[in-house]
């Protein structure tokens, strides 16, 4: 099949997406929080958010928009601000909206799978570094002289997805088992809001200092 890369790109692209998967981000952020407030299949659903904007950026690079929106300053202006707007917008929520998991909180209401999974999109989307990263990884490991370059970079962004599942999917467990030890513990339940609430934040203003390559 034409549009699979030869061995030695499909092993060394599998090592890079597994230190990459571990690494800590936005997207890992919410749906370990999610995990913690509303259980283990809204932060699941968060997941697959973030896996299907892989997908899409695996898109945009096939068709070259991502390199259109890194080369007008005004368009990668606008979509840092939106990004980290919506990661302050999440900070914001753990601080008010957070401790779902508290006892006196049970009539906290349940964030819809769709929602989640939303949010999940959208903080993978409006990461302008996911861009700059997207366009800068996988075209090292497709020659541009190569014609079957299209299909061979969408293979290794479904592969991307796949191999970052068994990655990440235990850290939605081993976050559900957290949560539940942390029922009887309100104090310690908002230490973890603000924690989370800083990392969003941190992230925010990571995503501000971003510049394009």
């Amino acid at each position: 099949m034409s549009f699979i890369p030869d061995t030695t790109t499909l092993i060394q692209f599998a090592i890079a997406t597994v230190i990459l998967a571990i690494t800590p981000g936005p997207d890992m952020t919410l749906f370990v929080s999610r995990t913690l407030s509303h259980g283990r299949a809204t932060g699941f659903a968060s997941m697959a958010g973030a896996l299907c904007g892989t997908l899409v950026h695996t898109t945009l690079v096939v068709v070259g928009i991502s390199a259109l929106i890194v080369a007008s300053p005004m368009s990668f202006l606008a979509l840092k601000i939106f990004g980290a707007g919506y990661l302050v917008f999440l900070a914001w929520q753990a601080i008010t909206r957070g401790s779902a998991f508290s006892p006196e909180k049970k009539t906290e209401p349940e964030i819809s799978l769709f929602r989640a999974w939303a949010a999940g999109l959208g903080v993978n989307l409006l990461n302008p570094k996911i861009i700059l990263f997207f366009m800068t990884f996988l075209p090292q490991f497709v020659s541009a002289h190569d014609p079957n370059a299209p299909g061979k970079l969408f293979f290794l962004g479904a592969m991307f997805v796949v191999l970052s599942i068994p990655v990440t999917a235990p850290m939605v467990f081993a976050a559900e088992k957290f949560s539940a030890a942390m029922k009887t513990s309100p104090r310690v339940t908002r230490v973890v809001d603000y924690l989370f609430a800083g990392v969003f934040s941190a992230f925010a203003l990571k995503i501000l200092t971003a510049e394009a390559k």
